[in-house]
This record gives structure tokens, C-alpha cells and sequence, in this order.
């Protein structure tokens, strides 16, 4: 892939950094490792307010609807104004932005504390709530994923976004447990409020991090047609918008979940929401063994993105006909980490790939493309699933995510004019794409 706005159009096959990183070597980076810490807290109270937030909702209501409302409401700005956060972070300085977004988000959940525990709070004080996290995320989340390279540069931005993606997915395994402990114990009020102060880490974090450590990254000027721009930037590079394609087609129909594991838990094995969540528990530790290997990795390597998407929907393919329930349970790891795989090579490679000052617009079109493929694939997977069943519903996204790789993999080769090659090395498969002219003199002189 290229690296600079220098670099040619054209993929190359790889993405190397000047050095090999260990597992967790950006945390030697002072800044990022004050980062890392804040968002290892903020990161357990979020998770804690989606659980508490969606069990309010029901409780208030009785309606699963009004749960996917709540769902909704908070990923719609994301979908109406992302590409316009992503013009604002390329703009502003991201670590101030961050100050006021994750501020915010942590004043709503104090706020829906305030209200749950008078016993004030009314659905269209959850709803409302969780739009305004919504908008915040529009800023955050672009801000979030380009400031790591400043904090860490392009050594190790790899390893840095591997490390972010096993932080996210460690306080999934955590913060839904400690949330259904403290519902239970003391109400969903004191979930909200330990989601509200968990903003206080990140916040410090960024509050003693060191300007002068920081990579200077030069802010765009306010500039009329700057959105158009930036979607201009992408169309123009073949290894950033294929990839964003490939993301796309993954998340849209390779990560409907939801819909999938609760309906083979409940219809295929009968087995009830014991194992529903022991589905998700397995695919989360799936997914922090693909994050920490990503992290090992160091490198960004567009055949490792492609093979991932590859795995990942061959193996659901292969999930979605399997004959019990502890096959199908024990496929759930490896699910979820070449689904995590995908997430963490696609990300760090459109961020090595991109010019530092169109990062923001380029980030933001990634995620509302990542983002955004849920609430348009939950539902054609539902209705796969209700008019075919749920077997052929997940077989189906995991065909497409697979020929999505594929197909993508073979209009890459022919721009870069690239071969596939197949050979054995040290007695293992190696499988790789090599310029025509090299496999050509390969070739001859043998």
C-alpha cells in the first residue's frame, strides 16, 4: 500500500514500517500509554451504560422496539453528519476536540443518573440521551482513531490500533458483567453514574499528556468544498476506497450477530439465553486474541486483510451448518477474531495509506461505512433469516463477505498488475501477490 500523499495509486502488496514491534510496544509511548489507561476505564463504564441503557428501556416500556429505537437514535448522526465530523477533526486539534466529546458523552450519563435515581427519567430522556452520544460520536470517533497516530507515529501505529481494538474488546467481557451486577444490586441510576465519572480517566489522560511528544500533524484551513475533497481523495486511491468496499461488505452482512446467535440459541439448539450469551462471550475472546495478534504483527498487509475476510466467512459458512451446539459455540473464537482481524488491518491501513491532513475525513467515511453497515444488514439478515431460516441467513452473509474478499483481492492484483502465486515455504502454504514482470523472469530463468 502507499504511505504518503506522494506514493502512486496503485496497492503494493504490503504496508511495511522501518521496524518489527513487540505485542505492547506503543505503551512505551508516554502519551499513548496515559490514553490507553483512560480509555480501559471510560471503555467499562460505556459497555456498562448500553446494558443498563437497554434494560431501562425495556423496563419502562415492555417493547424490544423501543430498545432498537435506542439503537438507533444513538448510530443515526453518525450515518446523517459523519463525513461532516470528519471535515471538523481534519480542522481542529484533536486532543481538544476530544476534551469537549468525551466530556459530553460522560455529562449524559450523569445526567440519565440524576433522572433514574429521583425516578424522573422517562423514555424520551434515554432516547434523547442517546442521540446526543450519538452527535458526540460524529467528532469522537474519527478524532479518536487519527489522534493515536499522532501520539504514537507510523512505527507504531499498528501495534497502537491493535492495542485500542484489545482494549474495546477486554471491557466487553467485563463491563456487561459488572453492569448486570450492579443493575441487580443497585439499579441501572449507579451504572449510569459509574459510566458518567469513568470519563474523568480519559479526560486526566488527556489533560497531562505532553504537546511537545506529540507528531505535528498540519490542520487543514477552513476551506469551502472540503467534504467533496476528501471523498475525491478516496475515489482517487484504489487501497483506500477497496478497502473501505471490503469493510463495508463485511460488517453490512458478516456482522449481524444480534440477529444470528439469539436465533440459533432460541430456535436451531433450543437452548436459551444461557447460551446466547456464552456465543457472545466465546466471540469476544475471539476477538481480543485477533486484536493482541494484530498488535504483534507490526505490519498492514492487504493480502492479510483479504485472507482474514476470506476465513471469516468460510468459517461462519461453515458455523452455520454445524450439527451442535458446542461445535457451533467453539467456532464463535475463531469468528470472532478473523472478524477482528479484518477490523484492525483494514483500520490501521487506511491510516498509513492517508495523508495526515485528510485522516479525519478519511477516518470518518471508514467508520460510517463500518458503522453504518448495521442497521442496513440487520435487516435484510432478519429477513433472510425469517423467510429461509437462520442457517441460511448467517451462510448467506458469509458467502457474500468471502466473494466481497475475492473479488476485491482480483481488481487489486489487475490495478497493481499484480499475480497471485502459490508455493510451499518451509514446508507450509504461502500464498502472495507479486508485480507480473518478477513472476514473469521467475518464469524464464527457470
Amino acid at each position: 500500500m502507499s504511505t504518503g500523499p506522494g506514493a502512486p495509486s496503485a496497492p503494493a502488496p504490503t504496508t511495511h514500517y522501518p521496524r518489527k514491534s513487540s505485542m505492547f510496544s506503543s505503551l512505551t509511548v508516554r502519551n499513548y500509554r496515559l490514553f490507553f489507561v483512560g480509555q480501559v476505564v471510560s471503555n467499562i463504564g460505556t459497555w456498562m451504560q448500553r446494558i443498563a441503557q437497554d434494560w431501562l428501556v425495556l423496563s419502562l416500556t415492555g417493547s424490544a422496539t423501543a430498545v432498537g429505537v435506542t439503537t438507533a437514535l444513538q448510530f443515526l448522526p453518525m450515518l446523517l453528519f459523519g463525513l461532516y465530523g470528519g471535515v471538523l477533526v481534519d480542522r481542529l486539534p484533536k486532543r481538544r476536540a476530544l476534551l469537549f466529546t468525551q466530556s459530553a458523552m460522560g455529562a449524559t450519563g450523569v445526567v440519565l443518573a440524576a433522572l433514574t435515581l429521583t425516578g424522573h427519567v422517562q423514555v424520551w430522556h434515554v432516547y434523547l440521551a442517546a442521540f446526543v452520544v450519538g452527535l458526540a460520536t460524529v467528532v469522537d470517533n474519527p478524532a479518536r482513531q487519527s489522534f493515536v497516530s499522532e501520539m504514537v507515529g507510523p512505527d507504531q501505529l499498528q501495534n497502537a490500533v491493535s492495542l485500542n481494538s484489545a482494549n474495546f474488546q477486554s471491557a466487553r467481557l467485563v463491563g456487561p458483567a459488572v453492569a448486570g451486577v450492579m443493575i441487580t444490586g443497585v439499579g441501572t441510576g449507579w451504572a449510569f453514574l459509574a459510566n458518567g465519572l469513568s470519563f474523568v480517566a480519559p479526560l486526566i489522560g488527556l489533560m497531562m499528556m505532553r504537546a511537545r511528544e506529540l507528531y505535528v500533524v498540519e490542520r487543514a484551513p477552513r476551506a469551502k468544498g472540503q467534504l467533496r475533497e476528501g471523498l475525491h481523495y478516496v475515489a482517487g486511491r484504489p487501497e483506500l476506497i477497496w478497502t473501505i468496499v471490503l469493510a463495508g461488505f463485511v460488517s453490512t452482512f458478516g456482522f449481524n450477530f444480534p440477529v444470528f446467535l439469539s436465533a440459533f440459541a432460541d430456535d436451531v439448539f433450543h437452548a436459551g439465553a444461557g447460551s446466547y450469551s456464552l456465543f457472545n462471550t466465546l466471540m469476544a475472546v475471539g476477538s481480543l486474541a485477533g486484536a493482541l495478534l494484530a498488535a504483534r504483527r507490526g505490519t498492514a498487509r492487504m493480502r492479510v486483510l483479504l485472507a482474514g475476510a476470506v476465513a471469516f466467512g468460510t468459517l461462519e459458512i461453515v458455523a452455520a451448518i454445524a450439527p451442535s451446539l458446542w461445535l457451533f459455540a467453539l467456532l464463535m473464537v475463531p469468528i470472532g477474531m478473523f472478524g477482528m482481524t479484518v477490523n484492525v488491518t483494514a483500520n490501521s491501513s487506511i491510516q498509513v495509506s492517508t495523508d495526515p491532513a485528510m485522516r479525519g475525513r478519511v477516518m470518518a467515511l471508514y467508520m460510517m461505512v463500518f458503522m453504518g453497515g448495521a442497521p442496513v444488514g440487520a435487516p435484510i439478515a432478519g429477513w433472510v433469516t425469517d423467510a429461509y431460516g437462520v442457517r441460511a441467513g448467517l451462510a448467506s452473509g458469509g458467502a457474500i463477505a468471502a466473494a466481497a474478499a475475492v473479488t476485491i483481492g482480483l481488481v487489486l492484483a489487475r490495478v497493481g498488475n499484480l499475480r497471485l502465486t502459490v508455493g510451499w515455504n518451509h514446508g507450509h502454504p504461502h500464498v502472495r501477490f507479486v508485480p507480473r514482470e518478477v513472476q514473469e523472469q521467475l518464469a524464464a530463468a527457470a
